[in-house]
């Protein structure tokens, strides 16, 4: 039980954590790509801003037609501002190409202003580049002159991208699992309190219930001596034996609470013998037959092809399948059926206890195997029962390193599946 709940903790303050460093990462990553973007669209303006000074001075000097000769595009190595573009264009106020450098472009301007990431369609590039592309305007006293198109390749700021987005995938896994760490190590001290508050509460009540055994034996006792004594005189029989009644009840209560407390965790490897579970289903199935009979339910067992042995307590095994039986005899009506199947499966035996009683709501199935709950409180009580056998067989089966689960459908039946590991001790 405290394992499971230390695992619960670590699982949620690893997934609680864990979804913050993503988002973290995620937020770092955006910021890196956006501050990179905008470095680029800067020196592109920077560029730009250059050569849109260029075009005043010839526009100044009366010029019809704007030359950008003098800035020499990628390659060329003759010009600062030439270094890592990959084309220029020059549009005239209505949009239509006047002069260019590079790829050859379209002949009206499309592109909307601004910065923009484009794909290269030029064949001499390499297939698919992307490039980082500006389109502003250049302004004089008359109004705007042109628009100036330049374009850089974003293959290393893409680089550099790629390049952090690596070190974050590869960041992330590790930090996970530091989280994960520390969120087992701080959810031990966290279960410690209540781990002990736990092991005093088990221990108060195995003592308890060890030491209610002996009154409740001489109550028991008494009361059936008073039976005999009283045997001629009637009007003493009734208190007599709802005495007798109400002991052997608490003594059946006090048996069980001594064995939920006598066996939590995980079994002692000398408490444990190499046991053949068909033989004991087979033997159990025998000893109920009778109680079925009795209430014509109609009671039978499906054994294994195969030899099914493994390490465990018989008794206490024998006391979880018990406590499934007896909750199937009680709660399936006359003319019924109760099927108990064992299968082999690799490492693990699965037993199964079918019946057509009368189900579990849906609402009450996550409860059923709570100490103490009771789906039906009037109908448990009628039927003598406190709760605690599914707490019981939970235990047990949990102690022998199983698992058990229900399902049921009410009106129809339930069946609950014990599966237990084989394995070498």
């Amino acid at each position: 039980m405290f394992n499971q709940s230390r695992r619960n903790l670590a699982r949620w303050f690893t997934l609680s954590m864990g979804g913050i460093l993503v988002l973290f990462a995620g937020v770092i990553y955006q910021i890196e790509a956006k501050d990179k973007v905008e470095a680029l669209d800067r020196l592109l303006h920077d560029k730009t801003r250059v050569m849109a000074a260029s075009v005043h001075y010839e526009v100044r000097q009366g010029q019809s037609q704007v030359d950008l000769s003098h800035v020499p595009l990628l390659g060329t190595g003759s010009h600062p501002l030439a270094e890592d573009l990959i084309y220029v264009r020059w549009y005239n106020a209505q949009g239509r190409l006047v002069r260019f450098f590079g790829a050859s472009p379209p002949s009206q301007l499309e592109m909307s202003l601004g910065y923009l990431t484009v794909q290269s369609t030029d064949p001499l590039l390499e297939k698919g580049i992307w490039l980082r592309q500006a389109t502003l305007p250049v302004e004089g006293r008359t109004g705007t002159l042109g628009y100036l198109q330049v374009a850089t390749p974003l293959a290393e700021t893409q680089q550099r991208l790629q390049q952090l987005q690596v070190a974050l995938t590869l960041a992330v896994p590790i930090a996970l699992g530091l989280i994960a760490l520390t969120g087992w190590i701080l959810s031990g001290f966290a279960m410690q309190p209540i781990r002990q508050a736990y092991q005093q509460l088990q221990r108060f009540t195995a003592d308890a219930s060890h030491e209610l055994r002996s009154p409740i034996s001489a109550i028991l006792t008494n009361a059936q001596l008073g039976l005999l004594i009283a045997d001629d005189n009637s009007r003493y029989h009734a208190p007599l034996e709802n005495i007798v009644d109400s002991a052997k009840s608490m003594g059946a209560l006090v048996n069980n609470l001594l064995l939920l407390a006598r066996h939590q965790g995980q079994l002692a490897p000398e408490s444990l013998k190499l046991t053949n579970l068909g033989d004991l289903l087979k033997n159990l199935v025998t000893q109920f037959v009778t109680l079925a009979e009795q209430q014509a339910i109609d009671l039978t067992y499906e054994p294994p092809e195969q030899l099914i042995e493994l390490w465990a307590d018989p008794d206490l095994l024998r006391q979880a399948i018990e406590n499934l039986l007896n909750n199937a005899c009680k709660y399936t009506p006359a003319g019924g059926v109760i099927l108990v199947r064992l299968m082999p499966y690799p490492d693990w035996a699965v037993v199964q206890i079918i019946d057509t009683g009368a189900g579990i709501p849906e609402s009450d199935l996550p409860y059923v195997f709570d100490r103490f709950y009771r789906v039906d409180a009037q109908r448990s009580q009628d039927s003598g029962g406190f709760g605690l056998g599914l707490a019981i067989a939970r235990q047990i089966v949990h102690a022998h390193s199983g698992r058990i689960h229900v399902a049921s459908e009410v009106g129809k039946g339930s069946k609950f599946q014990i599966e237990l590991p084989i394995k070498p001790y």
